[in-house]
């Protein structure tokens, strides 16, 4: 039952509302998808996400179908499944980078080999430590009246109490003032955490993390630019609040170095990030030894690339700052047979063979690019 084919299709889906970051505001997601196939004609599918095209890093939807199709693939044909690790070792020989292309081909190996053997793939990296985990939701509104409301929908609701606000676009005062109000109104029961998106330089990070810690954020993600550790450091050691890096977090050797110069207590793990579920274990593990806090990120993948981060997430004994793997509730449509789950604040991990999802292969064929 050796590797036959694969299928790399390029997705825009559509959303319920914009998503706003610093670099880019999201009207459309585009996702990756890859099949693999084996001789028998068993499938494994994977998702990857990407960002506002170049916007947010090298990774472009476009490039990651074209190395997968032209680099990548001829290397896993007629390999077996279940040795996945050796055929991404073989794959990191001749293919330099190419982080989110080698995740999503990964990804679906594993989770074929998985379907092989009709278990889940978490039992491939030692088995679930966690049957849920918990999420946080994006309040991206703009208006602190509007966003109040809704986190306060979703505390009734019992889906979410952890709120991150995206605050690296505009004045940075007055996002600082709206981010205080909202945790005035929701108080203790929700925990909220600011992203800036690389936005800010340290004197802007100066004037604004003081009153941030005062106020009771529970967490600054990626202030400064990815390349400014020592900025990053400087910050982590001045201020109790702690300082997650993210876009600074982009493989296994860039983790390595954050917790050798403390540049920043926490990571967020994005399997992307790393290449792969493999790395992604690899880069919990460094953080974990080093005494750094984690955070289960996402690129707001749909259900299928949702439940690859779940799953692999569920195998890594603490996530501190719980996870953000909202991104299913953020389409207006779903790729999959079956729902992620979400319930009591949490995200419940997938079961089932493989990563527990079944693609709808006609709506793969409804959002793909023409051409693929």
């Amino acid at each position: 039952m050796k590797i036959q084919a694969a299928e790399v299709f390029v997705l825009d889906m559509p959303i319920i509302r914009p998503h706003q970051l610093a670099m880019h505001t999201i009207t459309e997601q585009a996702i990756v998808v890859a099949c693999v196939r084996d001789t028998d004609g068993a499938e494994g599918w994977a998702e990857v996400a990407t960002i506002g095209g170049a916007s947010y890093g090298e990774s472009t939807p476009e490039a990651i179908k074209v190395n997968i199709d032209r680099y990548i693939s001829p290397l896993i044909i007629g390999k077996e499944p279940i040795a996945f690790g050796k055929i991404m070792d073989d794959v990191a020989r001749q293919v330099r980078g190419n982080h989110f292309a080698k995740a999503v081909i990964e990804s679906a190996i594993v989770d074929l080999a998985a379907r092989q053997r009709g278990i889940p793939a978490y039992e491939l990296f030692g088995g679930k430590i966690h049957d849920s985990l918990p999420v946080a939701w994006t309040l991206a509104s703009g208006d602190t009246g509007k966003d109040i409301e809704e986190a306060h929908e979703m505390l009734e609701k019992r889906r979410h109490n952890i709120f991150k606000l995206k605050i690296g676009k505009g004045d940075a005062q007055k996002n600082v003032e709206h981010v205080l109000a909202i945790k005035q109104a929701v108080g203790d029961s929700a925990r909220l955490t600011v992203d800036v998106n690389q936005a800010w330089d340290e004197d802007t990070a100066n004037r604004c993390i003081p009153a941030l810690e005062e106020g009771g954020v529970s967490m600054i993600e990626q202030p400064l630019p990815a390349w400014d550790h020592e900025g990053m450091a400087r910050l982590t050691s001045r201020y109790r609040v702690p300082i997650l890096a993210d876009e600074a977090a982009t493989s296994v050797q860039e983790v390595f170095k954050i917790a050798k110069h403390r540049a920043g207590n926490s990571i967020a793990l994005k399997v992307c990030k790393a290449g792969g579920l493999t790395d992604t274990k690899k880069a919990a593990a460094i953080a974990e030894a080093a005494g750094l806090g984690l955070y289960g990120g996402t690129m707001i993948e749909s259900s299928l690339g949702t439940a690859v981060c779940a799953q692999i997430y569920a195998t890594i004994p603490a996530l501190q700052f719980g996870t953000e793997l909202f991104g299913p509730l953020l389409f207006k449509d779903t790729l999959t047979t079956n729902d992620i789950k979400y319930e009591n604040f949490e995200i419940v991990i997938p079961d089932g063979p493989g990563f527990g999802m079944e693609v709808d292969r006609d709506k793969v064929k409804k959002y793909a690019r023409s051409g693929n």
